[in-house]
């Protein structure tokens, strides 16, 4: 079994009851309520069906409940299997071709209309849609808040590092999964304010009503007011030769199977994108015990926070940049990634191509808004407001003030008089702000008492370090005269309590010292003058410290380059935090270089020269559900004049079972191959409904076979 068991930062769940169910007639193991999917990837099957087209096989995509590409018959109906819980004894299939509708031979016994008001509608219970909902509640809304997935938070329940920005607005220094509880609890204080967890809404209605698909079993029908939409944003594909094969997963899709299922689903990945999502699962995997080959970025500069890129190349991760993937390779599932350096018009440069041995290629493009139930409900005349990524594509930490102001402009649009904080937005503002400029930092000298060294060069939103020194030794730097400032010490006097070093979210303080070296105390001894000083220097770590005291490891500078090898002389876990302080001494001459430890040894971004391949793009499928290639769409497109993307759906594309919500973001690119402007094509249309669902769900018919009328309520607001 694949699963995580001993992780430095996640508790395995021990309350989770082993079950037996049965895969293609084969009996295994899983636990029940996971995901199906996540409990065939930890018994090591990744082929979920074959497609009716080719018989090309396909996986899991995006673990989101939005591609479908992990569609299987479950109990003899297709479902998506990253959605649908594992249950004692479930018949799991892997699906070839198209499903057929099981036989129909009872008549209708039973169809209930099921129905609930609220004033106020959340669709998304991240953390702009929660802090909305605690906003709302507070001013004394009914508030109903609707996620499809089983727990509230969002990305945050995926996030095991510490956030930036500021400990006073946002949590800064605390993890995203202890805030994800944090702002749930906040919204649940107010009891106007009910949350729906495993509840997708899958249609927003001109008669200001919205379904949802509860608990993916029943329908409920939502009568509101006015509607926050909150949804979050989805993944970027990215187009490559195999990019559809088994083992190519959104960055996302494999948080949720190591953060949130603890399923170790991978050996060893490669990651395509260098944004803070890309950096941040490149993090989570080195927690989880995954190898990462390295982050492939096709831009000439780290996308993300330089302090993040940073932790990473000092942990043993290279990110290459100008660097593009040119192909995935690998019979049922990912075996082999072909990656080459490009030159200033994006193509591959000859002699630079190289093949990384992995079983996943992790896509790490960006993100999307989900805004589609704001456009709906703008065209119905619905009074919508937009909150989150849904809203701006941000952090987190921005998010939860987005969803504060989104509240406050709703109230204000429903008559209510109230006055808005203007630092709201402004904050706002700042926590969303791009990084700003970098700057050298002057060297330390280490003195006899501690001193504070930081390794953030760049102004990025972020100040718990300066707010928990408890002598106030540690401010920011007046430029901008907000938390973009860069941090620095302030004074002589620092206790050398660590606070600092435990809190900061990038992993880059460290403590230093000089100390008395073995000979200087041995001349201190006969009366010589002393000399051979060393320094102490104290580090963060956030894995497993199992490891005795006197274990050597690989202290590295701030970009990750070696500089000496030392023994642990003590470690300390600092509870509040979650993390490790651990203490070395080292050359006087290296100490204020040191910045960080090696995690994984040189040769895990080992590579073997390759010819770069073909091009194989317009072979290669664009439209993943109807296995539609990039050549078809561009033939079409100059064949017909097509200005209409609608028109497309001529050859199936968009019509399958994602809604289009995934080549939408790519056919841009067979528009652009066949001469014409994406700008000037008009928008596909919107399906009615956003997700699929059974249609005996539309009047919840059979909830008989639930144990009668009453079971049908489980679940009910």
């Amino acid at each position: 079994m694949n699963r995580i068991e001993n992780h430095p930062i996640l508790q395995s769940r021990k309350d989770r009851r082993q079950i037996r169910f049965y895969f293609d007639g084969d009996e295994i193991a899983g636990f029940e309520g996971e995901p199906v999917a996540s409990a065939l990837i930890a018994s090591g099957h990744h082929v979920f069906s074959h497609h009716h087209k080719d018989g090309a096989p396909q996986g899991l995509f995006c673990a989101n409940g939005q591609c479908s590409q992990c569609t299987m018959l479950i109990d003899g109906i297709p479902k998506k299997s990253c959605m649908t819980p594992l249950s004692e004894g479930m018949d799991v299939r892997t699906l070839y071709g198209l499903p057929h509708l099981p036989a129909e031979d009872e008549p209708l016994v039973q169809a209930e209309r099921r129905s609930v008001r609220t004033d106020i509608f959340i669709i998304g219970a991240g953390p702009a849609g929660l802090a909305a909902a605690t906003e709302l509640g507070r001013m004394g809304y009914q508030v109903l808040v609707a996620d499809d997935k089983a727990q509230a938070g969002g990305k945050l329940v995926l996030q095991t590092h510490k956030f930036f920005g500021s400990e006073a607005d946002c949590y800064a220094g605390t993890r995203g999964i202890d805030i994800a509880h944090i702002l749930e609890d906040e919204a649940k204080r107010h009891p106007s304010v009910t949350i729906l967890t495993n509840a997708p809404v899958v249609g927003i209605y001109k008669d200001r009503k919205a379904g949802i698909y509860l608990n993916y079993e029943s329908y409920l029908l939502v009568e509101f007011t006015a509607l926050v939409v909150a949804a979050g944003a989805r993944e970027k594909a990215l187009h490559f030769p195999g990019w559809d094969l088994p083992g190519v997963i959104g960055a996302g899709a494999f948080q949720t199977l190591v953060n949130r299922d603890l399923v170790k689903a991978y050996r060893k990945i490669l990651i395509i994108g260098s944004g803070n999502v890309g950096l941040i699962a490149a993090y989570h995997a080195l927690q989880a015990g995954i190898t990462v080959a390295g982050i492939i970025e096709v831009a000439g500069r780290v996308n993300g926070y330089q302090v993040h890129a940073d932790k990473i190349r000092r942990m043993g991760v290279p990110i290459s940049l100008n660097s593009t993937i040119l192909k995935a390779e690998g019979r049922d599932k990912v075996e082999r990634a072909i990656v080459a350096a490009v030159d200033e018009k994006g193509q591959p440069v000859a002699g630079t191509a190289r093949a990384y041995e992995v079983d996943a290629v992790l896509i790490a493009a960006g993100l999307s808004p989900c805004n589609e139930f704001l456009e709906q409900a703008r065209r119905y005349g619905i009074m919508a407001v937009a909150a989150g990524d849904a809203a701006e594509i941000a952090e987190a930490s921005s998010a939860m003030y987005g969803g504060k102001t989104a509240a406050m402009d709703l109230a204000s649009m429903l008559g209510k008089k109230i006055i808005v904080n203007p630092e709201w937005e402004t904050t706002r503002k700042v926590l969303a702000s791009r990084p700003g400029d970098s700057y050298e930092r002057s060297p330390v000298v280490p003195g006899s008492e501690w001193r504070p060294v930081f390794f953030c060069s760049e102004e990025i939103p972020c100040n718990p370090c300066a707010t928990v020194c408890p002598v106030g030794a540690i401010q920011l730097r007046p430029m901008h005269g907000n938390i973009m400032d860069l941090p620095y010490f302030e004074g002589n006097r620092c206790t050398g309590c660590g606070s600092c070093v435990a809190v900061c979210p990038g992993l880059a303080i460290t403590l230093v010292r000089r100390i008395p070296g073995e000979k200087a105390l041995a001349d201190k001894a006969s009366g010589d003058k002393a000399s051979g000083d060393r320094a102490q220097v104290v580090l963060p770590w956030e894995f497993n410290a199992d490891f005795d005291i006197g274990t050597e490891l690989d202290l590295v500078d701030q970009k990750g380059d070696f500089v000496e090898r030392a023994p642990v002389v003590s470690k300390r876990r600092v509870s509040s935090r979650n993390t490790w302080l651990l203490t070395f001494h080292v050359d006087i001459a290296h100490a204020s270089k040191i910045a960080g430890i090696r995690v994984q040894p040189q040769e895990a971004s080992a590579f073997q020269s390759a010819e770069i391949p073909a091009d194989g793009a317009a072979d290669t499928v664009l439209c993943r559900c109807e296995r539609v290639t990039l050549g078809e769409i561009v033939e079409f497109i100059r064949n017909n004049k097509v200005r209409d993307i609608n028109q497309l759906k001529s050859l199936r594309v968009g019509m399958g079972a994602c809604g289009g919500k995934t080549c939408s973001q790519l056919v841009g690119k067979a528009f652009r191959l066949a001469g014409t402007d994406p700008a000037e094509v008009e928008p596909a249309t919107q399906r009615p409904l956003f997700m699929e669902m059974p249609m005996g769900a539309a009047v919840n018919e059979g909830l008989h076979k639930l144990g009668g009328k009453e079971a049908g309520a489980r679940g009910a607001p």
